[in-house]
């Protein structure tokens, strides 16, 4: 006897929806997320990419559960939960795991830990020369077992793991703040992840859904022509934080937290929105889950507002 399980749509109607669905083009195209064995399209123009498979004549079928992206006429499903998938120029945030000979191991939420080399770190006194083995000894003195680090994807190597470099004034070791992790998929491409908050803290929003909520350490330069003072880059210590700011930070951090529990994408936008939302309520109120779904309702009505 054959078994067939059928949608509570008729098959011609999600036909006719697939098709227009898939003939809208440009970024307000709303969001298609499918399931594992979903229909995608029958239109024989598209060709199938990652997370996706044929079944049958000009079928296409997501292979898993995500949202659909489409370049041209290529289809893909990105999953909703997947490790980070690096690509050269994005900003992440990670921990030191290891120190190895030359080179310390990052975890950046990947399927390996990230490289970052000793030749890829600026020494201490901003000194441009060659690393000897005196800089190989007092590799922990940069960055030990344990520090967070914001660096940047600088190069691919032949095993897949990704290369790292923090030259710049904005990579250093991060302190005087809390680490939040979201799915990878959630944090969006900005102008720039580094953001200042009308609340007064700093946060890094790494592509690979670790996000870096601090208050901004003392010492450090605004722009890239100053000069850069090397040994606040290392620092280990903590700046005095008083109360109110640990408050704010934590208060951020549970709104995060919250956009990521409702599966709705993290910007600096939305943070704002939501934070601005959450002042109603007390930190330790922000875990609820009435009131998680009240203040991200509210963001939400406001992003569709602008």
């Amino acid at each position: 006897m054959e078994l067939r399980i059928l949608s509570p749509v008729s098959p011609a109607a999600v036909k006719k929806n697939d098709q227009k669905r898939m003939d809208i083009d440009g970024e307000n195209t709303p969001v298609h997320l499918v399931n594992p064995g979903e229909t995608i399209t029958t239109d024989q123009q598209f060709m199938r990419g990652h997370g996706t498979y044929a079944d049958g004549e000009n079928v296409v079928v997501s292979a898993v559960a995500g949202s659909v992206e489409r370049v041209n006429k290529l289809l893909s499903v990105r999953p909703l939960k997947t490790r980070y998938t690096p690509e050269i120029g994005d900003i992440v945030v990670g921990r030191v795991t290891e120190v190895i000979t030359k080179r310390w191991k990052i975890d950046v939420n990947g399927k390996q830990d990230a490289i970052l080399l000793l030749s890829s770190v600026n020494l201490p006194g901003g000194v441009q020369r060659r690393k000897n083995e005196s800089d190989e000894l007092h590799m922990r003195q940069f960055f030990a077992e344990g520090d967070v680090l914001v660096a940047e994807v600088q190069s691919f190597y032949v095993d897949g793991s990704m290369g790292l470099h923090t030259r710049g004034f904005k990579f250093c070791k991060l302190r005087n703040g809390s680490f939040v992790n979201v799915p990878p998929v959630l944090v969006q491409r900005c102008k720039t992840q580094f953001h200042t908050l009308p609340c007064g803290v700093d946060i890094i929003l790494g592509l690979n859904g670790y996000i870096w909520v601090n208050k901004k350490p003392q010492g450090l330069p605004e722009n890239n022509t100053e000069e850069v003072d090397t040994t606040i880059m290392y620092s280990n210590t903590n700046d005095e934080i008083t109360y109110e700011e640990r408050e704010v930070i934590a208060r951020v951090c549970n709104c995060i937290t919250a956009l990521a529990k409702r599966y709705m994408h993290i910007n600096d936008t939305v943070l704002i929105y939501t934070y601005e939302a959450s002042l109603a309520y007390t930190v330790k109120e922000l875990l609820k889950v009435d009131v998680i779904d009240s203040i991200t309702t509210e963001a939400s009505q406001r992003m569709h507002e602008v």
